[in-house]
């Protein structure tokens, strides 16, 4: 049975919470929403219950400060940030309480948080002054024709982020957005808003100018659809379906859109895995702030040889997870974080059990710790007629299979429609690369359940199919924010038939210059040689 900690205090509430409200952009005095922490309940702040009209408010802010900020040097764009980073360190503490506190998730899942923050803050300050220079391109006629591109900033971009990584979502895409020069408007998960407001809080103490980015704060029912008829592109991360829902109305407004959605993401562990830091490795990836993670294992394939070993060591390991609300380092996993994904995760279990399933340890509600805790949850015999076994539970349940060979492994981890992350335990590097590359999803770790991927901050990170469209962190994760501009110069001649010959002679010219003009050495050799 998982471990069951508890605590006299389950977190320390910082009086600066009180005055997050303060932050938010509203056009007149609102009434306030009080947060509460899913650990106990218990009040953490109020924020005001913001309208359409302090959408369009800060719209309006927003465009009257993009030009200033637009126009400010990459390097000083880019200083602020570097401020804001080594403020987000001078406060980590705090903000670990906090996003402990309003998300429920333990202090070991709240520094993964602080980390990606920190890391993401500092690789885009250092590389956006390169990325965003001129980049001098092939002309179209050599020497003649000097071409370069101009990367400008979209204007303004709408942030909505989910509740699961209320700092990281929040600050690691508003981060390369500014960079690019856009002003930002974040509209945090009505669930945990402190944790955003918190961020535009230093980010204005970094010396952003005020209303570069601004934060709103209430449901995305009633103000994601003003937000999106306001913004001149949109980064959103939550679910498949209300996803689906926001790029069709960037569509609709002909803005772009970049989209992280739901995954039902697999690791699969081969003949030849070190299987005892494999297990270590596949409860981190299932059990990381409770399931509650987009790119966290549910689907666990096991070859055939290894998975009764398999199966009764992760279980067993399983069950040795601490589950608690203290805000101490011993804690491993939180509360759920509301008492419908709480429903949610408890009748995936329920209906797979019904059909036939076993539980190898969890499939149990703990009230006694809180009103939102449910244990971690191992299940074999799993088929497909069970909502567990096609549907993103998001919540700390994982299914172990069998496979009788690898290319059956893959078949089965690529029957879904998303493709967001998954994870391949092999001795052999080669091998790993290999099944990696046959595997449909946009991140895939070796030997790691879903951080070296998503960690990897040089490296784009997004889903295939339903798992969403476009790419975080990279060069992807900044030039997404900007509008690409040719600009061409022209010397000498101009570019069309001259008058000092024949218009045939002319095409025959062109011709012969467009034929050889990108061919490559092999291509040139060939014509030569004749071979």
């Amino acid at each position: 049975m998982t471990q069951q900690l508890s605590a006299p205090a389950a977190y320390r509430i910082n009086p600066v919470w009180a005055k997050l409200a303060e932050h938010a952009t509203t056009a007149a005095p609102r009434p306030l929403r009080t947060i509460h922490s899913p650990i106990d309940g218990a009040e953490l702040g109020q924020v005001p219950a913001c309208t359409p009209d302090d959408v369009h408010q800060a719209a309006r802010r927003a465009r009257q400060a993009s030009p200033a900020w637009s126009g400010t040097p990459v390097q000083a764009r880019a200083d602020v940030i570097v401020r804001f980073k080594d403020l987000l360190i001078k406060h980590r503490d705090d903000l670990l309480d906090l996003v402990h506190a309003e998300n429920g998730k333990s202090r070991t899942g709240a520094l993964e948080e602080f980390l990606d923050a920190v890391l993401t803050a500092g690789y885009y300050a250092a590389k956006a002054p390169k990325l965003l220079r001129r980049d001098w391109r092939s002309g179209a006629l050599p020497v003649l024709t000097s071409t370069y591109v101009h990367y400008m900033a979209k204007g303004v971009v709408g942030v909505i982020a989910p509740w699961n990584y209320p700092l990281t979502l929040a600050a690691s895409d508003a981060v390369p957005a500014l960079l690019a020069g856009n002003a930002v408007i974040l509209k945090p998960d009505s669930l945990t808003p402190l944790t955003g407001l918190y961020v535009l809080k230093l980010m204005r103490q970094a010396g952003l100018p005020h209303d570069v980015m601004q934060v709103v704060t209430g449901p995305g029912a009633e103000l994601g659809g003003p937000l999106i008829e306001s913004s001149d592109f949109v980064m959103f991360t939550g679910s498949t379906e209300v996803g689906s829902s926001v790029v069709a109305q960037c569509g609709r407004n002909l803005i772009g859109s970049s989209a992280e959605l739901g995954g039902k993401n697999a690791l699969l562990v081969l003949d030849d895995a070190p299987l005892r830091r494999a297990v270590e490795g596949a409860v981190q990836a299932s059990f990381a702030n409770s399931g509650q993670l987009c790119v966290s294992i549910e689907r666990i394939y096991v070859d055939q040889v290894l998975f009764d070993w398999f199966a009764e060591a992760f279980a067993a390991r399983t069950a040795e997870l601490r589950l608690g609300g203290g805000d101490g380092w011993e804690v491993d996993l939180g509360p759920l974080i509301s008492a419908q994904q709480l429903a949610k995760v408890a009748a995936h279990v329920d209906d797979a059990v019904a059909k036939g399933a076993s539980v190898l340890t969890g499939g149990r509600v703990r009230q006694d710790l809180g009103p939102l805790f449910y244990e971690p949850t191992v299940l074999t015999g799993v088929s497909q007629d069970m909502v567990v076994a096609r549907t993103e539970t998001f919540g700390p349940v994982v299914s172990l299979y069998p496979f009788e060979s690898v290319d059956q492994a893959i078949r089965l981890a690529n029957d879904t429609e998303h493709g967001l992350n998954a994870a391949v335990w092999t001795s052999s590097p080669a091998r790993g690369r290999d099944v990696a590359e046959r595997l449909r999803a946009g991140t895939v770790n070796i030997n790691e359940g879903y951080a070296a991927a998503w960690g990897s901050t040089d490296a784009p990170m997004g889903g295939f199919g339903l798992s969403g469209l476009g790419r975080r962190h990279g060069v992807e994760g900044l030039l997404k924010y900007t509008e690409p501009q040719t600009v061409a110069r022209q010397r000498a001649l101009l570019l069309g038939p001259p008058d000092w010959t024949s218009r045939e002679n002319y095409a025959a010219f062109m011709t012969f210059g467009s034929k050889v003009l990108h061919m490559t050495a092999r291509e040139l050799l060939r014509k030569v040689t004749g071979r």
